[in-house]
């Protein structure tokens, strides 16, 4: 072994080190942001390493034009990644993730096929190993990347979020995750182009018909199993090419994810096969239709709820998809800090699903410079609803559910934030619309609940601006 391949052992060892430590980081939202941070630039560290290491190895041929299609595939995807992240809005970011992890699963699946196609002259020499982990990272690379191309397209609108299913639709995903399986083994046996086409076309099938009958309410614990595949096929990929550093960012992202996965079906207490069998949620849209609901609920308007926060001792408020898709994530850390500067007591309750994605939440009141402190999860806060004087309800629905602590309804036993437990709760949406889960809330028509029928974005704004004049 060379001194250059020793030195970059070491650096992807340092680099492996900045991975679990920027990961540690990433549990706190005040040190997710160097955490982050931290993580991306051991990431750099390791790529310039390999770049030195291919550069100088003998064992590889790297023709000019090779060099010139290294140089544009990074210039070309740093770009595309920068002007993602920096001009995506909070609500699309969601579609983001899908699309990096489309990205991610493609290429740690393309990356299989040179390694298969330089060896198979000499099949009879291929070891076992090698073409068990070509297999695994096909099936699984295939399937990351189209099924996260169809959950990018249900959380942009481009296919419907509700479960989509066909005459036939459960035996086609059966039988393409049987071809898949097969041809993994077919191709370990034998390997050849044919076992390879089969494999990447039955993977690529399977990641479609696989999401197509998720629903909405489900997406934050199927975006979050897809990071998981994206992970364990860039684990697979680094056995392939023999890159340590592959192995362990893979390995790592995998694991996470699949932590995180696991976290976000507790969450909704429904098991991650029962999620991905066929999950339910049709959008926020429809008309309410529990019982009563529509006939029992109380209006209110921006000046009657500035009145109430004004005299609040303590006010927690809860933010949900609807305020993301309003944007009003800087005027609900306006109204915070409003209140928070007449000796209120405030704070953000926190849902492990409210939104769309996992952190939802978090990331975007974060981007509003709310101060971290005044976010809460949800088995902090609970406790904290018995002595609240007014929670208010920004656009969450099914997380706020009463119905959940009920039997027999699709939300049953979900875990929900105790908002009908605090002395009044004020509710804005634009409608008495049902969540993602098809029912209709049972907080709207409690007696202490009042609806402030709005835009999130308007309302929070007339909220503030009728308690900067109380307060004058």
């Amino acid at each position: 072994m060379s001194g250059i391949e020793i030195a970059v052992g070491l650096i992807y060892l340092v680099a492996a080190a900045t991975f679990v430590l920027g990961l540690h980081m990433m549990r706190s939202p005040s040190t997710a942001r160097q955490g982050n941070l931290l993580s991306a630039a051991g990431m750099t560290t390791a790529i310039a390493a390999t770049v030195v290491l291919v550069a100088t190895a003998d064992r590889f041929h790297v023709t000019v034009w090779g060099w010139v299609a290294l140089g544009e595939g990074l210039a070309l995807g740093s770009v595309f990644g920068a002007v993602s992240a920096r001009t995506v809005q909070m609500t699309a970011m969601p579609q983001l993730v899908s699309l990096f992890n489309a990205v991610g699963g493609g290429a740690a699946a393309v990356l299989a096929v040179p390694e298969l196609l330089h060896v198979l002259p000499e099949a009879s020499l291929i070891a076992v190993s090698f073409l068990v982990f070509v297999g695994l990272d096909l099936l699984i690379g295939s399937v990351t990347f189209t099924g996260s191309l169809i959950a990018a397209g249900k959380l942009q609108g481009w296919v419907s979020g509700a479960p989509i299913t066909f005459p036939g639709s459960r035996l086609l995903t059966l039988l393409s995750a049987t071809v898949g399986i097969g041809s993994v083994v077919w191709l370990i046996v034998a390997p050849g182009v044919w076992p390879l086409v089969a494999l990447v076309v039955a993977a690529c099938l399977f990641g479609v018909v696989m999401v197509l009958p998720i629903g909405g309410a489900d997406m934050p614990v199927v975006v979050s199993l897809l990071n998981a595949f994206t992970g364990l096929a860039v684990a697979m990929s680094g056995f392939v090419v023999g890159n340590d550093i592959l192995i362990v960012a893979g390995g790592l992202v995998g694991a996470s994810g699949t932590i995180l996965t696991k976290l976000m079906a507790d969450a909704m207490n429904r098991s991650v096969m029962s999620i991905m069998v066929g999950g339910f949620g049709t959008g926020d849209a429809g008309p309410a239709s529990a019982p009563g609901a529509a006939a029992t609920v109380r209006r209110t308007d921006a000046d009657d709820v500035a009145l109430q926060l004004a005299y609040a001792a303590k006010v927690i408020i809860v933010p949900g998809y609807g305020l993301a898709a309003a944007q009003a994530q800087r005027e609900a850390g306006e109204l915070a800090k409003a209140l928070a500067a007449q000796g209120v007591d405030v704070c953000f309750a926190i849902h492990p699903v409210a939104g769309r994605m996992p952190g939802h939440m978090n990331v975007l009141l974060a981007e509003a410079d709310v101060p971290y402190g005044q976010l809460v999860e949800m088995e902090d806060v609970n406790p904290q609803f018995d002595a609240c004087d007014l929670a208010l309800v920004v656009g969450a629905n099914d997380v706020t559910n009463p119905a959940a602590r009920r039997t027999g309804n699709a939300i049953s036993g979900m875990p929900i934030l105790d908002v009908d437990k605090a002395r009044q709760v004020v509710v804005i949406k634009r409608s008495l619309g049902h969540g993602y889960a098809g029912l209709d809330n049972e907080l709207y028509g409690l007696d202490k609940t009042a609806m402030l029928f709005a835009d999130a974005k308007k309302g929070l704004a007339d909220i503030v601006a009728s308690l900067k004049e109380y307060a004058s």
